[in-house]
């Protein structure tokens, strides 16, 4: 049965139509963006498919367009409307920060950490400058590493907020092995850069921890 002969209450983009996106199974968002199916499967089958042989819904997102339009019932057309589906949902939290909302909604920054570092196999260090009424002036990914961590420089941080002529900053990192609870070492570059920061007149906000789940707030938890 096609999807058209299903009742209107089940059809994937009616469904989103009354009741809200977030009623949405993954694979019938997926299928909405499919379109159609793959050798005779409907969209939302061929979307669980997709999600059962390279899934979860975040460890397919996160491949590339090329390694996308590569998998079955993709292509390239499906593939580039998916990434830029993503694309669009990363300037939508970024045009929120440039509203000033990177201090007066805390978990609208976490929620940019995390889709800016999200998914990378090593460990990233990222910073976003903020001006004296707190909106985003620029988002720098500053440190790389392995797995297990990225060296924290600093007076390379201190060097950055400079060039940006910030008056704050929210730092943030990714734990690739997706447990975002703040480690010693988390905790005690934190302290280094508060200092270093306090010393040319720049606060620093928060310290973001991104795994899986929620991203983890030092701030939150008074270590900042």
């Amino acid at each position: 049965m096609h999807i058209r002969d299903w009742p209107s209450s089940e059809r994937p983009r009616e469904k989103l139509l009354a009741r809200g996106a977030t009623v949405l199974s993954d694979a019938e968002l997926l299928a909405i963006f499919l379109g159609s199916g793959l050798r005779g499967r409907d969209a939302v089958a061929t979307g669980r498919d997709l999600l059962n042989a390279h899934g979860p819904l975040r460890t397919l997102l996160e491949r590339g367009p090329v390694e996308l339009a590569a998998l079955p019932g993709l292509g390239p057309a499906r593939a580039s409307r998916l990434a830029a589906a993503l694309e669009l949902g990363g300037r939508y939290l970024a045009a929120g920060l440039e509203r000033g909302e990177a201090l007066t909604d805390p978990q609208a920054a976490g929620r940019y950490f995390a889709q800016r570092l999200r998914g990378h196999p090593h460990e990233v260090f990222a910073a976003l400058f903020l001006d004296t009424r707190h909106r985003a002036l620029a988002f720098e990914e500053l440190f790389r590493g392995t797995v297990d961590g990225a060296e924290v420089h600093p007076r390379e941080v201190v060097r950055r907020a400079l060039a940006h002529n910030a008056a704050a900053l929210i730092v943030g990192h990714n734990h690739p092995s997706g447990c975002s609870e703040p480690s010693a070492a988390d905790r005690a570059v934190t302290v280094q850069l508060k200092q270093a920061l306090a010393l040319v007149d720049v606060r620093l906000l928060d310290h973001l921890v991104v795994g899986d789940g929620a991203p983890v707030s030092l701030a939150s938890r008074g270590w900042v």
